[in-house]
């Protein structure tokens, strides 16, 4: 289900994260399962990320006064703390690849679905309900955050209930879909891409995080678009 696209291209004073979003994590915790080796699943076919069943494959950011991360009737659930998070310790690409996933708040009222995902050689985070509960973004683009910068979107998303999410990344753009609708869609030529100082730099290079909130995931998968770059290396 998508969410209620309010307006698009905000421009927002961004107090509310910067203090947690500003504080090293300290406390690393072992991966649920030691990375796999490098694996390149075939171009174009889905491939999953959660069984529903365990961590596998995941581990949780060794975020400071994180909640408690576990799996509840077939969903990945992100508890409350200042941020709680988990990352992908398997091999992912760099570029030319989609992510879908399936994301719900079920407490709170900021980001429950904040992505980290790779963009060549540099990460961006795609927030989905930030600053007090309804901004959509990209952080950073040109050093201005998702509450700053032109893909600033106001969303009205519904505590309970479940919302459908696609990242599309190639050399030259990072595209976005909530349910049907896109709401992102930037050129990468000549931009600054880069994350915000602070915690969510733990979340590289591919990894979810909330922010005082509980969050649930499930149905998450990728695929290639095409043979990722180092392949003809080998």
């Amino acid at each position: 289900m998508a969410a209620t696209i309010v307006h698009r291209g905000l421009r927002l004073a961004a107090p509310l994260m910067a203090a947690v979003l500003c504080a090293a994590g300290q406390n690393a915790s072992a991966p649920t399962n030691p990375p796999q080796a490098a694996a390149r699943p075939p171009v174009g076919e889905w491939q999953s990320m959660f069984d529903g069943k365990t961590l596998a494959g995941w581990k949780e950011t060794a975020f400071a006064a994180r909640g408690k991360v576990s799996v509840q009737d077939g969903n990945l659930i992100l508890g409350t703390g200042a941020m709680t998070g988990v990352n992908w310790v398997n091999w992912f690409p760099k570029s030319n690849y989609e992510v879908r996933f399936d994301a719900v708040r079920l407490a709170g009222s900021d980001f429950f679905a904040g992505l980290t995902f790779p963009v060549g050689g540099s990460f961006l985070t795609w927030i989905n309900g930030g600053w007090g509960g309804s901004v959509v973004g990209l952080s950073s683009l040109d050093d201005n955050d998702a509450s700053e910068n032109e893909t600033a979107t106001v969303a009205q998303f519904v505590n309970g209930q479940w919302y459908s999410f696609r990242l599309r990344v190639t050399d030259d753009l990072v595209e976005a879909w909530i349910g049907e609708e896109q709401i992102i869609g930037v050129e990468l030529a000549g931009r600054k891409l880069s994350l915000r100082p602070g915690d969510i730099e733990l979340s590289a290079p591919f990894g979810f995080a909330t922010y005082s909130t509980t969050g649930g995931l499930r149905k998450i998968e990728y695929r290639l678009l095409a043979a990722p770059a180092d392949d003809a290396k080998q």
